[in-house]
């Protein structure tokens, strides 16, 4: 066959079938006479119905998951070649390309059959199947998309034999040939129900039908699967956390059978501190999905006095602003060198399946925590939650005080000392006169002396130089947090918290399943109950259930405020000092130290509704750092030479992102103040390429400096959930006329202008009520900044 040089001797196809495959493709042969490759030349937009005829081949069918994949933007490249690629994804056989078998090992083709009175067919995943494809987006050509097979001989192993599907010749056993073949998505299914306790029947039905995806419906089949189910069922439950007497030596036998799920292992010793870093497949696809331009935060010192090691957990916020864990590290050391062993070793991992991962904000829950490490691995703002503070200061006050009035008293005094940050007054006092005033509470004072006041100066300084998470945020951390605690903290293993592997062995058991099953219950709409529950499982998702005429202030100094209960209206809970971090509730839930939906709902109203209450910590926090940009650099100083250069920094991470929309665009926007975002409503295939929009607009600011511009920003982005909310910058006119003359045309009238920033230090919780509650309005951030002119 003829070697083609140049792409663009190679014709465009476009099958006429829905979904088609590498047979109804003609394929070229490009490069040159010493390396060349199968190519095919089809639509962009066709490539997903190309994924999706390559997984329906009856003679190996499977799924194809993305081993690499990289990206660029346009005007990168100076000078290209025809081939230089846009987007490149490297697609490979779930099959492979690892054939790991009991202990990590190499799984031998067996030509010969072994006479044991086990017959069953070979595992049923990871068979060293060599079968893969890449897909390039051409960068001359953004509309096109280039195939290329490396070696079309598809689903072969090393050795050149099938390894997988029917026409598998190395397949042992009595009916090894219908055995179905079961990919890593259905295995996981299968054994995150099992696990769970599902009846087998639902397990079995649930079982057969996704089989049947891939193997069509055959009564042989039906039959293999329910054997599989049923022996998965036994494998299961006669498993064991101890795989030695030794809980050193269990853990290493556990990390060398589950190589695919541990991203770090340091054992302990003279010189080195005990660390090993857990997450599996799932895990990772769902840290880059949801992780990406998004926010993590971390659930650390889990266990501290408990368990042997704490466990940090690393989280993710998903479609429906949950907490859903990627990672969980188990170490004592909170040493840098040590902090930065794991994440570099997490990046690493993600940024080998897509070197474009990236996440806009890290969220922290303790103040000691090593920060530096954070700045220099994930490059991005370090955000802090109170959620821990405000939870261990509350249930230490119902521990150790018995009265209710007494109780929020002292609760609402305690938010005055970390509000007194930006108060204008000396925390030491608030403190002091705090210490004073309930010296009759013994208890409490006595511990908040020994376990506070030593250190509350480097937890204030820490919200004080920190942009603060919202109370939805906080929520969600929270909720993660209690689950574990009920999953961890079961009396029945109060003798086993001190072993490695018996906390490796319930996350991966319990906790891991669980979560799974809530997104596959969520995302596939089955399983009603379990969705439901998943979805209520957020105060927040909860509080916005409650409607607004429910909340009721009945007293003119607004101290507190009646929450209707929506399953019983003649009941009503009360929520004191409304609008605050620091409200309390006379709910059961909230008495147990948790943010309750009744304080959440209340803050909203007061948020929504502009009354006069003390706004929540992150909005303070989030004005002064905007108070703090709002500063006139010095004429010919080098403050104006390091505004300038940062917002060069700033309009060119948005040139790279997005395309501005004409000032004709710009204006149709003004006349619907106040602004109303719109995202465009796409396929679920069409969603995971991530496509954005951008809305811009202007609005006429009277009081603002001549020589500046407030830049309000908003990114449409459904790559994450916390990312659709709008961002402020200021603008000296200088710089912007400089950097970007058109933009600086549109508001050299003392306008505000809307338009895109990806990242920036004040990209974290922009709302009164939360980072992924409503928009915050331009009208609130401008007389949120006149107020304090």
């Amino acid at each position: 066959m003829e070697i083609i040089e140049s792409i663009e001797d190679i014709k465009l196809q476009d099958p006429p079938e829905e979904e088609f495959t590498s047979a109804d493709l003609t394929w070229t042969k490009y490069g040159t006479s010493a390396h060349h490759d199968d190519v095919a030349l089809i639509p962009y937009e066709r490539v997903d119905s190309f994924i999706i005829g390559e997984c329906s081949i009856a003679e190996c069918p499977t799924r194809f998951h993305i081993e690499k994949g990289r990206k660029r933007t346009r005007g990168s490249l100076t000078s290209y070649k025809s081939d230089e690629y846009l987007e490149y994804r490297l697609y490979w056989c779930s099959f492979g390309p690892e054939n790991y078998g009991e202990g990590g090992e190499i799984l031998p083709s067996r030509r010969y059959r072994i006479n044991t009175r086990n017959r069953a067919a070979r595992p049923q995943s990871m068979r060293g199947c060599t079968c893969h494809f890449i897909v390039k987006r051409l960068y001359a050509r953004p509309s096109a998309a280039l195939l290329i097979y490396n070696d079309r001989r598809q689903h072969v192993n090393k050795s050149g034999f099938v390894c997988h599907g029917p026409l598998d010749r190395d397949a042992i056993g009595p009916g090894a040939k219908t055995v179905p073949y079961i990919c890593d998505e259905i295995q996981q299914q299968t054994m995150a129900l099992i696990y769970l306790g599902i009846p087998e029947e639902n397990i079995l039905q649930n079982h057969i039908e996704s089989v049947q995806r891939y193997c069509g419906s055959n009564s042989k089949v039906s039959m293999s699967a329910s054997e599989y189910v049923r022996k998965m069922g036994i494998i299961i439950r006669r498993s064991t956390h101890e795989l030695d007497l030794d809980d050193q030596v269990s853990i290493k036998l556990w990390v060398e059978k589950n190589k695919k799920s541990t991203f770090i292992y340091q054992d302990a010793s003279d010189t080195d501190s005990f660390i090993l870093g857990i997450q599996t497949e799932w895990q990772l696809q769902q840290m880059i999905r949801f992780g990406h331009h998004s926010l993590m935060a971390a659930d650390s010192t889990f266990g501290l006095k408990k368990l042997k090691y704490p466990l940090c957990t690393l989280l993710v916020f998903d479609s429906r602003h949950h907490a859903l864990p990627v990672a969980w590290v188990i170490t004592r050391s909170f040493a840098k060198q040590d902090v930065s062993k794991w994440m570099k070793a997490l990046v690493d991992r993600a940024r080998s399946i897509d070197s474009a991962w990236k996440i806009n904000g890290f969220m922290i829950d303790d103040a000691a925590a090593e920060m530096d490490p954070i700045r220099e691995i994930f490059c991005c703002p370090v955000l802090f939650s109170i959620w821990r503070v405000r939870r261990t200061w509350l249930r230490n006050i119902i521990k150790r005080c018995h009265n209710f009035e007494v109780q929020r008293e002292m609760f609402k005094r305690l938010g005055r000392i970390a509000y007194s940050i930006w108060g204008g007054v000396d925390p030491v006092d608030v403190m002091e006169e705090f210490i004073q005033d309930f010296v009759d509470q013994t208890s409490f004072v006595q511990y908040f002396k020994a376990c506070w006041v030593p250190k509350i100066e480097m937890w204030l300084a820490t919200m004080r130089s920190l942009p603060l998470a919202s109370q939805e945020a906080s929520g969600a951390i929270e909720g993660y947090h209690l689950k574990l605690k009920r999953i961890l903290y079961d009396d029945s293993h109060l003798g086993s918290l001190q072993r490695v592997d018996w906390l490796v062995h319930k996350l991966n058991t319990e906790l891991h399943p669980s979560y799974w099953f809530d997104r596959y219950s969520d995302e596939i709409d089955s399983f009603q109950t379990v969705k439901e529950d998943y979805i209520a499982s957020s105060s927040w998702h909860r509080a916005s259930q409650i409607p607004e005429n429910a909340v009721i202030f009945d007293d003119k100094d607004r101290l507190c405020a009646k929450v209707i209960s929506q399953k019983d209206p003649s009941q009503t809970h009360i929520v004191w000092n409304p609008g605050s971090d620091f409200s309390l509730c006379d709910c059961s839930w909230s008495l147990q130290g948790n943010l309750c939906k009744h304080v959440i709902k209340v803050n909203m109203v007061c948020s929504n509704n502009g009354l006069d209450h003390q706004p929540s910590m992150s909005f303070q926090s989030f004005r002064s750092i905007i108070l703090s940009l709002w500063q006139k650099p010095m004429d010919d100083s080098v403050a104006l030479d390091q505004s300038l250069a940062w917002a060069n920094q700033m309009l060119d991470q948005i040139k790279r992102s997005v395309e501005l929309d004409s000032s004709n665009g710009v204006s149709n926007i003004v006349k619907n103040l106040p602004l109303k975002w719109t995202a465009k409503k796409e396929g679920f295939l069409k969603a995971l390429r991530m496509k954005k929009e951008v809305v811009a607009g202007v609005q006429d600011v009277t009081n603002v400096d001549n020589d500046f511009f407030l830049v309000v920003v908003k990114i449409l982005d459904q790559r994450g959930p916390l990312f659709q909310h709008p961002f402020l910058l200021v603008l000296h006119a200088e710089a912007l006329k400089l950097l970007c003359p058109d933009l600086f045309k549109l508001c050299k009238n003392k306008y505000a202008v809307l338009k895109d920033m990806v990242s920036a230090n004040v990209q974290y919780g922009m709302t009164d009520t939360g980072i992924m509650g409503k928009g915050f309005s331009v009208a609130n951030a401008y007389s949120a900044l006149e107020t304090d002119e």
